[in-house]
């Protein structure tokens, strides 16, 4: 594997630490703001907003990234501004404070996406991209195993002692912030010099002077976060089916598992066959995940959707912007992924708000199906409209 650069295995290791500090708080994260006084309604629009704050900081911080010329700055900033946001969200049990400190975690996401994701990509080739962004969300992933293990454990001896879980997710995430110190700049990045100066303008100029193959991919990718929600509600829909907070954080992690598990196989598979081939066997995986839970019960059931689902994560999420890398220039690859990026927050804002305005005044099911079939319109649409070539 002479692709896996020592940049990419340094990246990879971060953000391997840094799942297992957040992925660690995730899963018990809506039973916490349930316990503090969050309704299922304001559940989703948190969920949204956070994600709404992370996905437009990346846009923003994407193409400053790429004007600069530098990842690195951003990169440490953003791990060090979530590393430091987790282990206060518990210090004071008040909506405006946890909200606070969400957003702050969310930010550090936003400032330090972009510029890892271009990172990687300047660090490989086309031939080998989708590879080495299996490769990063296998460890990324990887992490979320980890961290949920640690929070299960804990919470089997210290059950609903949450406080002192967030505390300990510090930890790790001090451990990213010191591993983000060894990052170097790639000598390949490429300064953008067509504009002079940050302006968030900027990104709606990006956006009208590319290219149709990187709109109509990036349409597609957000008209498919148009309905999916939050992953909060999977695991509120496992909590339907009268398990207890061990098993829906047991399940949180088989899924993890499953994902980092299957995330280089199906990158290089993608390589191989066709990024957009294995792209869509992931949206149908998804499709088929949410009629499934919606329509049938049982927990072995549950778990075979949990593993789908992990699949499912494997087949889109690193893909997706190893597309999204391949159809953009080199120097405006950090615009272009946190262009995206910022577009799909906005979408996830929306969506998970509803999500909980439906599942409140029309049941879990309703929205699941509503979700499946969303998903299958989408699924049509990149089969129809979003071309096959990748470069």
């Amino acid at each position: 594997m002479k692709y896996i650069t020592k940049t990419i295995w340094i990246l990879s290791l971060v953000s391997l630490f840094t799942d297992m500090s957040s992925e660690m708080l995730y899963p018990i994260l809506p039973i916490y703001l349930k316990s503090i006084g969050f309704s299922i309604v304001l559940i989703g629009v948190f969920e949204g907003f956070a994600e709404a704050i992370t996905g437009i900081s990346k846009g923003c911080f994407g193409k400053w990234s790429d004007q600069s010329g530098k990842r690195v700055p951003f990169i440490q900033a953003g791990y060090g501004m979530s590393g430091i946001a987790r282990p206060l969200l518990v210090l004071i049990a008040n909506p405006f404070w946890v909200f606070l400190m969400r957003s702050l975690d969310r930010l550090g996401k936003g400032v330090r996406t972009a510029a890892r994701d271009a990172l990687l990509s300047d660090e490989t080739t086309s031939s080998n991209k989708a590879k080495v962004f299996g490769f990063h969300r296998a460890l990324d992933t990887f992490g979320a195993v980890l961290g949920p293990g640690i929070a299960l454990i804990y919470l089997h001896y210290y059950p609903n002692d949450y406080k002192n879980l967030f505390l300990i997710a510090f930890f790790p995430g001090l451990l990213a912030i010191l591993t983000s110190g060894l990052i170097k700049e790639s000598k390949l990045t490429i300064k953008e010099t067509t504009t002079k100066g940050f302006k968030l303008s900027s990104l709606m100029s990006f956006w009208k002077n590319s290219s149709s193959n990187y709109k109509k991919l990036v349409f597609g990718l957000v008209a498919f976060s148009l309905i999916n929600s939050s992953d909060v509600f999977l695991l509120l829909k496992a909590k339907d089916y009268g398990v207890n907070d061990t098993y829906v954080i047991g399940l949180f992690m088989f899924y993890n598992f499953v994902y980092a598990f299957f995330s280089f196989p199906m990158g290089a598979l993608a390589d191989r066959i066709g990024l957009k081939t294995i792209f869509l066997c992931g949206l149908a995986i998804f499709a088929f995940t949410y009629f499934g839970m919606a329509l049938f019960k049982g927990t072995s059931l549950l778990i075979f959707l949990f593993f789908i689902y992990g699949i499912y994560s494997a087949a889109t999420e690193g893909i997706a912007k190893a597309w999204i890398s391949n159809v953009t220039k080199k120097e405006h690859t950090a615009t272009a992924i946190g262009t995206f990026t910022s577009l799909q927050s906005i979408a996830t804002l929306v969506s998970s708000s509803a999500a909980g305005l439906i599942w409140y005044h029309l049941g879990a099911n309703t929205l699941f199906i509503y979700t499946g079939l969303g998903t299958t319109l989408v699924f049509l649409y990149f089969l129809w409209r979003v071309p096959y070539q990748i470069k």
